[in-house]
């Protein structure tokens, strides 16, 4: 496949496991006012790229006519060598167990399913889809991400003048529900001291003030704070040097609940206000991820695509 004839203009594909989000990502990016196309046979790839308007995205799956994972990481390789045209590939998946859970409630058949039932479909699946993982730009895990944290994402990279600028998006975490799967740098304050243990701050946030004044008056907060600050003013500015679109910086603690909430709600501040990193424009998104999980906060912009400051 062959990408000649598209001058400038950008290409999303989007795939991934079945009941990860992959529907939903595409609508997205319609409101996002790119041209969609879901599982076109791949002998017209090129003929949708030629004639296609300046935001084009393409699903693709193993239900696509014709699909061969090479053929598409071929037609991908060529789209990134074209200088005007900024092309990336979305990856969407979730945990097997999500997954089947996700099909049970919606009685939908996998599109591999057989007499061997919907575990080995979907293993068989993940096994065709590898190659695509593997160069992927944007790998999302939706196994615990709500859907307005989806769109928020979503929107914080391929919003209209975002595509070609770093963007940042700030994660709170609990580590017993498992690390978040598209971090790029992890950061564990566990060590600080914890407001869970004194009964008048266990039912806040680290949204709280007093929450937050509790965590940093810990004797180690401040150091810590400081080298952290300080690691995120140096890659930020590199990252985007190095042509990198997307980072993700997640905090953990034990529950998700105060320490990496306090911690990351100061970064994004000071992100904001850093004047070395504000020459880079960059979007920077908060999710706390517990939180959200538990309907007491929605993911935010701290500092909104260029398009979108008032």
């Amino acid at each position: 496949m062959r990408t000649q004839g598209r001058s400038s203009g950008s290409i999303v594909l989007v795939t991934g496991l079945s009941g990860a989000g992959k529907a939903s990502i595409l609508r997205m990016l319609e409101d996002l006012d790119h041209e969609v196309v879901d599982n076109p046979p791949l002998d017209l790839f090129e003929a949708l790229v030629t004639r296609s308007g300046p935001r084009l995205a393409i699903g693709v799956d193993v239900r696509s006519r014709g699909f061969e994972a090479h053929r598409i990481v071929d037609f991908l390789m060529q789209a990134r060598r074209e200088p005007d045209c900024v092309t990336q590939l979305i990856f969407a998946t979730a945990d097997y167990d999500i997954l089947l859970r996700r099909f049970t409630a919606t009685r939908r058949r996998h599109p591999l399913a057989g007499e061997g039932g919907l575990r080995p479909a979907l293993e068989q699946e993940a096994g065709l889809l590898e190659p695509l993982r593997a160069v992927a730009d944007f790998v999302i895990d939706t196994s615990d991400l709500p859907l307005p944290a989806l769109r928020q994402m979503i929107e914080a990279r391929f919003s209209a003048g975002v595509g070609t600028m770093l963007s940042v998006a700030l994660m709170s975490f609990a580590y017993p529900a498992g690390l978040p799967r598209e971090a790029d740098i992890v950061l564990d304050a566990r060590f600080l001291q914890n407001p869970h243990y004194d009964e008048g701050l266990r039912p806040h946030t680290g949204l709280d003030a007093d929450v937050a004044d509790y965590v940093k008056a810990d004797p180690f907060f401040q150091s810590f704070y400081d080298h952290v600050l300080g690691l995120v003013r140096t890659v930020l500015p590199r990252f985007a040097q190095e042509g990198k679109k997307y980072v993700t910086i997640a905090v953990g603690c034990s529950g998700g609940r105060h320490r990496s909430v306090t911690v990351v709600e100061a970064l994004a501040q000071d992100i904001v206000a850093d004047p070395m990193i504000g020459e880079l424009r960059a979007p920077v998104m908060v999710l706390h991820r517990e939180l959200a999980r538990n309907g007491l906060a929605a993911c935010r912009w701290a500092a909104p695509p260029p398009g979108d400051r008032t």
